[in-house]
This record gives structure tokens, sequence and C-alpha cells, in this order.
């Protein structure tokens, strides 16, 4: 029995010492290590190259190594009756609760156009509104979702939410299924924190931008497919939307020569709101795997029906 580790964007060597130390007597190997893929029957991966976990014919859990399985889910040859978990860690859920904190108050407070007034040399004081008089829209209410909304209620923000399933938050107006249109109708901030299924992808659209108040604000920190790129344009030249702040992109590193990156009313980060530290993940993920050794429950098992 063995653990390959997977990532596409990083070097796992430290991490791998890391979860070594956790669990000294199991076999851990890069995927370029591997010797023999049959003795493989745990992963831990991030954006893996498709098709790659066919060669573990034993393999029986991939554990993503962040909060997101849509990368696992996107692959059209994901092994049958696979087991998927995924990480959720009190620091990653308190980074994306400051980033949007800290982008809901940039909107408020002209820090773009402050910024933008500098390089100009220019003294042009603006009004401000405060966060009581902000209402705040939030789509998906999982464990980011509704860490994100208590955040923001605890700094004065009127908080609405909407999700799948019911939930019951305190102070947050908690709206689900078909009730989407109630939420954006009085959303002058709109953040996304779905996860992207089937379902969801695509969901920023023209439909949606047009159920919201003239003027809004759109912060995107879940997937870039979420976002259609081409009915936000039209929005932000209907001033349906003032403001996007985007953290993430269908093609990531986005494009130098794409149009977000010079409209005034576009904020990029490079999908920075919340990154795994593995020195916090570690012990959650050695956990896991021995809990799946020990034919226990695995913690932040995923539906497979749902993909969340």
């Amino acid at each position: 029995m063995s653990i390959v580790l997977i990532h596409q964007r990083a070097d796992l060597t430290d991490f791998k010492k890391l979860l070594q130390n956790k669990l000294p007597n199991t076999k851990i190997e890069l995927l370029d290590e591997v010797e023999k893929p049959d003795d493989v029957e745990f992963a831990i991966s991030w954006k893996h190259p498709h098709g790659v976990f066919n060669q573990f014919k034993n393999l029986q859990v991939i554990a993503s190594f962040g909060a997101g399985v849509d990368h696992i889910f996107s692959d059209p040859n994901l092994p049958q009756h696979i087991r998927i978990t995924k990480i959720v860690d009190q620091q990653l859920t308190k980074d994306m609760c400051d980033f949007v904190l800290m982008q809901c108050l940039n909107h408020l407070r002209h820090t773009a156009t402050y910024q933008r007034n500098q390089t100009k040399e220019e003294w042009n004081a603006k009004k401000y509104k405060n966060p009581s008089e902000t209402q705040v829209g939030i789509l998906g209410l999982g464990t980011l979702g509704s860490a994100v909304a208590k955040t923001l209620v605890s700094r004065g923000f009127n908080v609405a939410g909407w999700s799948n399933s019911e939930k019951n938050i305190l102070q947050v107006k908690t709206f689900s299924k078909d009730e989407l249109n109630e939420l954006l109708s009085t959303s002058e901030i709109l953040v996304c924190l779905l996860p992207l299924t089937k379902a969801t992808r695509g969901i920023l659209n023209r439909n949606l931008f047009n159920a919201l108040p003239n003027k809004s604000c759109l912060i995107n920190i879940a997937r870039g497919e979420h976002l259609n790129e081409d009915d936000l344009k039209r929005a932000l030249k209907e001033e349906k939307i003032c403001a996007a702040f985007l953290d993430v992109f269908e093609e990531e590193p986005l494009p130098q020569s794409h149009w977000f990156w010079k409209h005034k009313s576009i904020h990029i980060t490079p999908h920075v709101a919340s990154v795994t530290n593995p020195k916090t993940v570690v012990n959650q993920l050695a956990e896991n795997y021995k809990r799946f050794r020990d034919e226990k429950s695995l913690k932040f098992e995923i539906d497979i029906e749902k993909a969340y």
C-alpha cells in the first residue's frame, strides 16, 4: 500500500517530507517516482494530468490538496467508484474571509479610484457608503461561504446567501433552489463561492447580471468557469456591473492579451484569495489516510452525485 503525490504546478518534495514524518511506515512517492503502480491506493492531488489515475488499478481514494474538487471531476477518465475528499482548514477559511472583507471595503472606499488618481496627481475625494448601508449576497453557503457570511455580518454588512440546500445562519437571510432572483434583486455586492458543477458552470451570466440592482459589484473567488466573460463585458458596458474583483479565471495564468487586464472596472488578483499551506493541512491528510487504512469513515468526503 502506498501514497502518490500529484501536482502539475508545484514541487511537492518538501511536502513529501512533511507527510513522511507523519506517516513514517508508509511508502510515499511523487508521480515520477512510482515504482509499483498497483501498490498505490491513495492519491493526494491538485490539477492532475487527465487520465493519470488509470495506471493505478487499485486506487481507492483521491484527496484534493485544496478546498475545491472540480479539478478532479473534470477528468473524463476518472476511475469509477473512487472516493474523493477535500481540505477543510481553519487558516484557509480565515484567509478567504479576510480577502472578501478586504474587497468589499476596497469597493466601498473607492481604493482603485484613488490608486488611479495618484498616478495622475489628482486630489478628488469621493463619498462612501458604510457596511451598514450595503447589502451583500453570497452564492454558496458551504464551509467557506458560511464563514464569509458570518465575517461580513460581524463587520456590519447586511448579508444574504443562496445555496442548493436550505441553511440557517444567524443574522443572514438565506435562500435556496428557485429563490435565487430574490437574493439577486437586492445584492449590491455579489460574492460567488459556489462549487463548480454542471449546474453552476456559467451561472454568472447575462440573466443573473440583469437581476441585480444597477451598478452592482461582483466578487468571484470560486472558479473562472462560473463566469461568462462576454456577458460580464456587456454588463460593464451597460453599467449593470460597476466593478468586478476577479481572483479566478478560466485560463490560468490569465493570458497577457486578455481584455480583463486593461479594463478600469476589473480588478485582478492571481488566484490568491486563499492558498493551501502544506504545514497546516498535512495533519488532516495524514489523519484521513490513517482512517482509510483502518477502514473508518473519511473526513470531508465528497458526495459523488453532487460533485461537492
